[in-house]
């Protein structure tokens, strides 16, 4: 008999459901099957129930964050074996196709983004992994696990599209406007750097106060004045990098409204509509844009970081929930505002 498990599935109508699947097997030699142990939701997966994502079909199991126990492996994984604790990336890496070799695993032509997208992902009780040398790390000491699954996806994204693709540097002017999970991985990460002004841009005011409360030097509440506030604090210059973690067009022509001369606009978020560039204001002004998918090869640093205490992710875990509890789960992150909610963390082993 196939042993079975309890997963959450994207239903056809749109809603996640608690399904009873069986559980999955290794396929090919450099599989692992990961007994989960954490995961949690991402916005990405309220995208996918919304229609955003087209590459993710009714019954797919969501999720592509967290942390597990090594089940099995394959007879060609090298660096883990049964009985490890690991963190799952949410981007699988071949290591050794065109794109792997330029450090864009994203792109990976035998994998990229596929947990809980074009493969099941890991918010079930066991998860099949491919290529998994390069697609699983080891739990360290000196953080705890709830905060490492930050870095199978938060925390690298928020570092590599935001930070490192919005070019900042010591001195930098940064303005984030999102103070979602993304957004704030980015003021996280962000201070890394030596930075002359670090400035979160959000409509909700809680999140505004966590961001006050994680190093932003300035706080300013998303809505028509924003653009102003910026330019005033800024003496008219506006900021040298704008990162955008929201995904609405009318965040992005913030980013428009407020980058300087010879500035950044790093675009983070996940859009499900187009956005309008204005080349009318911007063709002059020497800006780049840049638009990226974590890659994830930031986050053995990351995790080292996490490890010194230079990064303290913990902060963005606000709610804990049982698997039994994931629907319940969903409304809360689904209802951020009213919940209070950053990162929610799924615990299957209570």
């Amino acid at each position: 008999m196939t042993p079975m498990m309890r997963a959450l599935v994207f239903a056809e109508t749109g809603q996640p459901i608690l399904e009873e699947r069986p559980r999955p097997q290794l396929l090919v030699a450099t599989d692992a099957v990961i007994k989960m142990v954490k995961s949690t939701i991402c916005g990405t997966d309220l995208h996918i129930l919304k229609g955003d994502i087209v590459t993710c079909t009714p019954g797919r199991i969501l999720g592509h964050e967290g942390t597990g126990v090594v089940h099995s492996v394959g007879t060609h994984v090298r660096t883990f074996k049964a009985g490890d604790r690991v963190i799952l990336s949410g981007i699988t890496s071949c290591m050794a196709c065109e794109f792997c070799r330029k450090g864009l695993t994203s792109h990976c032509l035998n994998g990229g983004w596929l947990l809980g997208n074009t493969i099941d992902g890991t918010q079930a009780e066991y998860v099949r992994v491919p290529h998994a040398d390069g697609s699983l790390h080891h739990l360290i000491s000196g953080a705890s696990e709830a905060a490492q699954v930050m870095c199978s996806d938060i925390l690298p994204t928020g570092f590599e599209c935001g930070v490192l693709s919005g070019r900042v540097k010591p001195g930098s002017s940064v303005a984030i406007i999102g103070g979602g999970p993304v957004g704030l991985s980015v003021l996280l990460t962000a201070q890394l750097y030596s930075l002359s002004s670090l400035i979160m841009i959000t409509r909700d005011a809680n999140r505004l106060k966590i961001a006050a409360s994680l190093g932003a030097t300035h706080c300013i509440a998303f809505g028509p004045n924003a653009a102003e506030e910026v330019m005033a604090l800024t003496g008219g210059r506006g900021v040298d990098t704008v990162v955008e973690a929201a995904g609405v067009p009318g965040t992005f022509d913030l980013c428009q409204d407020i980058v300087a001369v010879g500035g950044t606009i790093a675009n983070v978020g996940v859009h499900g509509c187009k956005v309008d560039l204005h080349l009318d204001k911007l063709w002059h002004k020497n800006i780049v844009i840049t638009t990226s998918l974590v890659d994830t090869v930031s986050t053995d640093m990351l995790l080292k970081l996490m490890s010194s205490g230079k990064i303290k992710a913990d902060a963005l875990v606000t709610h804990n929930f049982s698997f039994a509890d994931m629907l319940d789960a969903y409304s809360t992150f689904g209802a951020s505002t009213e919940h209070k909610a950053i990162k929610v963390i799924i615990n299957f082993q209570e």
